[in-house]
């Protein structure tokens, strides 16, 4: 098994530590794990984006042109990434601000209402995780223990507080996607 992900959207939508809490959680796995974060030197407000690679195998290189899954959470990212999601390939984006959805036939499309699921659960910054939540019910890649694990070893330990609210948030996002399109 080897997936290559891109998480992409604005800085401050908790990009990469989605990316993070997936990699941790696919190292709790004893799975081969990369994590590359790239960000403008605007960090909140700028674009952000993460590649993930979780394998069985050993990882040759963490530098991707192609994805199996691309998780979209702007219009600039659509824009550049919607193409680069490989043929029989998953792209999952939240709807709020896109403009353009996407339009590829050959790819499995998902949508989840990130932004406004986070709004009626009453914590904006649970967001990340709704996000995160609906890509493992598409991509079970990580067993919800690890994925427990990796959000332990990602957070710091005086926001181990949180880690409730953010498996509820987890949990909701697999209840709340819907399938938009299947190759």
């Amino acid at each position: 098994m080897t997936e290559e992900i891109i998480i992409a959207g604005f800085g401050g939508q908790g990009v990469l530590s989605m990316g993070k809490i997936l990699a941790y959680s696919g190292v709790m796995q004893d799975q081969e794990v990369t994590w590359m974060p790239s960000y403008g030197p605007e960090m909140r407000g700028g674009t952000a984006n993460v590649t993930v690679i979780l394998s069985d195998d050993r990882i040759s290189s963490p530098i991707l042109h192609e994805y199996d899954t691309a998780v979209i959470l702007n219009q600039q990212s659509m824009d550049k990434f919607e193409k680069t999601v490989k043929p029989g390939g998953t792209l999952i984006y939240d709807p709020n601000g896109i403009i353009h959805p996407p339009t590829r036939t050959d790819i499995n499309i998902y949508k989840i209402e990130g932004a406004k699921k986070a709004a009626e659960m009453g914590n904006p910054k649970t967001f990340n995780m709704i996000i995160l939540g609906g890509y493992l019910k598409v991509k079970p890649v990580v067993r919800p223990e690890n994925v427990k694990k990796g959000l332990e070893k990602s957070l710091p330990e005086r926001h181990h507080k949180l880690i409730p609210i953010n498996l509820e948030a987890i949990k909701l996002g697999q209840d709340s996607i819907e399938t938009v399109h299947l190759a």
